[in-house]
């Protein structure tokens, strides 16, 4: 292997987000087990901070597309600038953070290179001196071990997978990469998003906080919905946790049942939803069956409130289960983060 490539793009601030430091602590590892050079790849409206901010991750050349197109997302832009990066280094081997923005765009990098590409891989070790990527199939039920012949291999590696590179900032030597921006009948203007204390759903938290079905299920003969929503919006508001939910919870409102008004399908964690890496997990009323469980196998510490002793989560599926009503252990809870 002649070079590993590290490429990602800066965020809005000219930074490099969490995720793309992550990719970088694996580019940098597997340059070391196998001795080949380490390219840095960067695009965005601005390279220069972000590249000086990671000096010191030992590549032997740093390159950069800087443009004020590349501010915002967009394929056409994204891939060409991509492309570019990739020929410059000639690496037969490129890493960059499974983003959405990189998701994008990336197997048709891969396609325009005559190259391959592989997203969302959770490890890269070494076998005879060449990359062995691991992925997960099946909504990570099965794990695959992949090698490829074809070169340049493009590959995505999943957030959480890899600790977050916090090496040494310096003066980098970098390349500019001159690119003849593609025309497009479309611009982005903008990026519209919701503030931070109304956003729900924090990939970089902490603490991810999962919803089920057992939040509206009646009491006494009556749901306690507008309880459930105070109380899980205030763990959520002092916590700055995120938040996720079971296909059952965020399916009730098309069955013309009682809901809480801020879940969609993007909270969806399981079998059908997301698979998050939150260093810590808090499940309240989920039975814990195997559906709820594979799609966030990867948090790290695991706990569960459920009024059920007999539940899923009893059987081996979190570290600590809670047999208590969740209403009270969050009221109680909530008490104790106000004071």
């Amino acid at each position: 292997m002649n070079a590993i490539l590290f490429l990602a793009h800066t965020d809005g601030q000219g930074a490099l987000p969490k995720s793309a430091l992550e990719t970088l602590t694996a580019a940098a590892e597997m340059a070391q087990a196998t001795g080949a050079a380490l390219h840095v790849g960067l695009f965005g409206a601005d390279v220069a901070s972000a590249a000086n901010a990671v000096a010191g991750c030992g590549a032997a050349k740093f390159f950069g597309v800087a443009d004020s197109a590349l501010a915002l997302p967009r394929y056409t832009s994204d891939a060409a600038a991509a492309e570019a990066l990739c020929k410059a280094s000639g690496a037969e081997f490129v890493l960059a953070p499974a983003t959405s923005r990189v998701s994008r765009f990336l197997p048709g990098v891969a396609h325009r290179l005559g190259g391959a590409a592989d997203t969302f891989c959770t490890a890269i070790t070494v076998d005879d001196g060449k990359p062995v990527v691991t992925r997960w199939y099946y909504r990570q039920r099965m794990k695959a071990n992949i090698t490829r012949e074809q070169k340049p291999w493009l590959v995505t590696v999943g957030g959480g997978c890899y600790a977050a590179y916090e090496g040494a900032a310096g003066e980098a030597a970098l390349e500019t990469v001159s690119l003849d921006m593609p025309a497009s009948k479309t611009e982005a203007k903008t990026i519209e998003a919701p503030s931070s204390d109304t956003q729900t759903i924090r990939p970089e938290a902490e603490m991810l906080l999962v919803a089920g079905a057992g939040w509206t299920k009646k009491q006494a003969g009556q749901s306690r919905v507008d309880e459930a929503e105070s109380l899980i919006l205030g763990f959520l508001d002092k916590t700055q946790a995120s938040l996720g939910s079971s296909k059952s919870l965020v399916d009730l409102s098309g069955e013309g049942q009682a809901v809480l008004n801020f879940l969609t399908h993007l909270h969806q964690v399981g079998q059908t939803g997301a698979t998050p890496r939150h260093p810590k997990g808090l499940a309240t009323c989920c039975h814990g069956e195997e559906p709820h469980v594979v799609g966030w196998r990867f948090v790290n510490e695991r706990r569960a409130i459920n009024l059920d002793p007999g539940c899923g989560w009893a059987h081996g599926k979190a570290d600590v289960l809670y047999v208590a009503d969740a209403f009270e252990v969050m009221q109680e809870v909530n008490k104790l983060l106000a004071g």
